[in-house]
Formats: C-alpha cells, structure tokens, sequence
C-alpha cells in the first residue's frame, strides 16, 4: 500500500498534497488585556501632517527639547572613546553611580541611603516601575493606582497579572481616606499602592506630611508602595516637591523611582533610578539580571558627572519650564479655558471649553491637531477619569506656545466668539 503522501489523486496527477492548515499566532492573555493604543491614531496623523510639509507644534508628548549641560555631553564623548566603556556593564548600574544618587538623596531630602543594596540603576523610571510590578506583583494580587493614570501605572500591573484599583487623586487626603477604606473591606488585601507626585498627568502635588499618612496607612494594611517621583525636580514659585523616601519609616514599606529625562534633559539617555527597600530593591535587580545586561557604561559615567556638577542646571531647567507653564496657562485662559496653575512637572491640565464639551476628548484632539496643527494628548488616554480634558506638553518655546494658543483659538472661534478676541490677545 503506497503511503499517504504518495496516493495519487483522483485526477491521476501526482501524489496528493497534504491540506495546509493556517497558522494561528496565540499571543499570551497578559497582551490580549492590554487596550487599543489610544495616541496611535493621533501619533499617525502628526505624522502625516509633517510629511505634507505642516508645521506640528507637538504638544501631546512629554519629551524634552532641551539639551543636556555641555559637561555632560563632553564626558560622554570622553567615555565613548575608552575602548573599556565598550562592554557589557552590571545590570544593577556602577557602584559610584549608585553612590552619587545617594549622596543626592542626601542632600536634596536628608534621607541616608545604602548605595549597594537601597539603589539600582534603571533604563529610566518607566522601566524601573514595569520591572518592580513583575517582581512583586503576581495573579490574583491587586494594586491601588491614582486616576488619571500616566498609562504604565495601570499596564505594569496588568502584564505582570495583577488586578487594578484606580481612585481618584486629585484630592490627596479624600485619596488617603479611600485607600484605608478600600483596603480595610477588600479581602484578600491589595498588595501594592502606587502613588506619583507630582502627579502625570494632573499636577497634582502634595506636602510631606501626605507621606507620613501613606507609611502609616503602608505598616497597617501590609502595603507596598511604589512612589514614581519622575518630576521631582521640577518645582515652580518656590515649590520643592518632598520625597516618599524623606519620612521615617519609607524604606521599611517602599521605593521611589526617580529619572534623569526631565531635570537634566537627558530623556533619550535612558537612565533613571529605584531606591529605598533593601528587599524590594533585591528583588527588581533579580528581574534585571535576567532581563538586561545594564546601561552603556558611558552613559552611567556621564550621569556620575552630572549628579556631582550639574544641580544649578537643574534649577535654571524647572524655570524654563515656569516660563512656559505662565505664557500656556495665561493664553488658554483667555480664551475661556478652566484650569489651575500648575506647582510642579512638565504638564498642563486643562478643561477644555464648555462650547466643545460635546465632543469627547480624542475627538476634540484630533480637531486640534487636523485644524490647528497643535498636537495635545486626550485625557481619555489616561483613563475615564481624564475624559473632558487634555494635557499639554511645556517642551516647546514661549515663542512656539504663544502661537500654539493663536492657532488654538483660531481653530474654536467658529462657534466660540469670545475666542476672536483671545487670538488678539495671545499675540506677542
């Protein structure tokens, strides 16, 4: 009897071929939770846009135009051409980088920190939260996250299998009150409380003494905490945003992440920091020691030049920024925008007008961007909590922004006549 593959087919044409069966990619069920990319469309059109020669003014992203200090771009030079930089480095970052971040810790918020077993170094502060959630975070275990969320804070926990509980946090001390609630009638109990201020993508800041609640609220309930402090160097009108890590008791329930993107402008870089409990921080460097071999070493020396010389930096860059947050929130608010003033971070968050409310945010973003060629991200990007909202990047100039606003105001004054004036009155 001939084989199977060597029957001849009933047409007398050769031996039969075997029926092709499609093949189906199963992609694991962590990515099937996760939603539609909600900035892709708008990200496709910006694109588009440019191609056909339109001048975006790009508002949506938090990516800093700025340069880092020239000390800090000579040392990576300098480390580029040592033939010993090229190499793998350690997972954990170099021990006098670690020592460097502690003694900022030190002098910025008095906190003492084990350079060798209270800090890591990261690929930025989104890398070091995602990494953190696989660490600790595993199925059936919950997280409470504020809302608004910054989109990580909610995926991290999902792709490592965990549960989400988003509450809202533009209220710090009703926050507090909801977190105690929560936890105390949850069973089992929520595992990780997630906090960030100054608050992506609200502004939403908090005092010191907000801290001193959440260890109290962290040693009662048996909760981790994860404190993504990514705008903590940018303060405005004297504000200094307080570190989780500054109050007694923190490293004995959490971490902080902290990045070098913002202050330094250094976002492309992708270097940023974990510190504080010793344990937890063991248990993100396990992860990374398989995941990565660590950042480029020149990298790392240049941000040890920049952590010892660069502080005066710093500070110049958070006015740079209060510049830009005045002349965006003084134009929006000509034209009949609802918003506050932002104390802190590299955002503004702004109602946009009653006369638009009709539309949701992404629509009324794409609006902005088809009609007025100003990208802006949507809140409904952050959850449903952003929905009538939008955030606005401070990364462009005042000159850039203050045509930003024209464009704006010319883009609504169809239906809205007090916006005729306003694009007068955004005129510099």
């Amino acid at each position: 009897m001939q084989k199977t593959s060597e029957r001849i087919n009933e047409r007398g044409a050769g031996p039969e071929q075997p029926q092709e069966v499609p093949f189906v990619v199963r992609v694991a069920d962590r990515v099937q939770r996760l939603p539609p990319y909600l900035f892709a469309k708008i990200n496709a059109l910006k694109q588009q846009r440019r191609r056909e020669g339109r001048d975006i003014i790009d508002l949506g992203m938090g990516n800093p135009t700025d340069v880092p200090d020239p000390v800090i771009i000579e040392k990576l030079c300098d480390a580029a051409h040592d033939e010993r930089n090229h190499r793998y480095s350690v997972s954990v970052g170099l021990h006098n980088l670690r020592r460097e971040v502690a003694r900022r810790y030190e002098r910025q918020f008095g906190v003492a920190l084990d350079a060798e077993t209270e800090v890591i170094a990261c690929l930025g502060s989104k890398e070091a939260f995602s990494h953190m959630c696989l660490a600790l975070v595993g199925p059936g275990d919950t997280a409470i996250v504020p809302a608004p969320s910054f989109p990580i804070h909610v995926y991290g926990i999902y792709l490592a299998s965990g549960n989400v509980i988003s509450l809202p946090c533009t209220q710090p001390e009703q926050f507090l009150s909801q977190v105690a609630t929560i936890t105390e009638r949850l069973y089992p109990r929520p595992k990780l409380l997630v906090l960030n201020y100054p608050h992506n993508p609200t502004g939403t800041v908090v005092e010191r003494d907000f801290f001193v609640e959440v260890v109290h609220l962290a040693r009662r309930y048996g909760l981790m905490v994860i404190h993504d402090f990514a705008y903590g160097d940018i303060g405005f009108d004297g504000y200094q945003p307080p570190s989780f890590l500054s109050v007694p008791g923190a490293k004995a329930v959490g971490v902080e992440t902290t990045t070098m993107s913002k202050g330094y402008n250094m976002a492309g870089w992708r270097i940023g920091f974990c510190a504080g409990n010793a344990e937890m921080i063991r248990a993100l460097a396990t992860i990374k020691g398989y995941y990565d071999y660590g950042i480029f070493q020149a990298i790392q020396i240049a941000a040890i030049v920049a952590l010892r010389e660069c502080e005066e930096a710093v500070r110049r860059q958070a006015l740079v920024y209060q510049r830009r947050r005045d002349v965006l929130v003084e134009g929006l608010r000509r034209g009949g925008w609802e918003l506050q003033t932002p104390r802190a971070g590299m955002f503004v968050w702004a109602k946009y007008p009653a006369t638009w409310q009709h539309l949701d945010s992404m629509t009324f973003a794409m609006k902005l961007l088809e009609e007025a060629d100003v990208a802006v991200s949507p809140g409904r990007g952050f959850g449903e909590a952003g929905e009538g909202y939008v955030r606005l990047a401070l990364v462009e100039n005042e000159q850039r922004l203050r045509q930003a606003v024209r464009q704006i105001h010319r883009c609504l004054r169809t239906e809205s006549p007090w916006c005729a004036d306003a694009v007068a009155s955004a005129s510099p």
